[in-house]
Parts: structure tokens; sequence; C-alpha cells
């Protein structure tokens, strides 16, 4: 497994679960949360593959 990759899931987990934090705080309802989660997963995605052409 790529080193970035394993970075990118440990990051992942760590949003998560502060996300999870703060949407409890906010009352952030179910459909905010999937927008926040899509952005952050549109936004990994992104990152990686500028390192695998990178």
């Amino acid at each position: 497994m790529d080193g970035g990759l394993i970075l990118l899931v440990f990051l992942a987990l760590l949003f998560a679960w502060g996300l999870n934090r703060v949407r409890r705080a906010i009352k952030l309802g179910p459909i905010g949360y999937l927008g926040v989660m899509a952005v952050f997963i549109l936004a990994m995605l992104l990152i990686w593959g500028q390192t695998l052409r990178g």
C-alpha cells in the first residue's frame, strides 16, 4: 500500500471523528453531514490523484 494512501485514510478517520463531535455540537442534520462528507471525499481523491501524478 502507498504511504500517501495510508496517510489519507488516517486523515479521513480523524476528520470523521472530529466531524461527528462538531455535528453533535451544532445539530447538523443528515443532509448537511452527507454534503460535508461528499466534499471531503472528493477533496481527498483529488489530493491522492495529484500524488500519483507527481
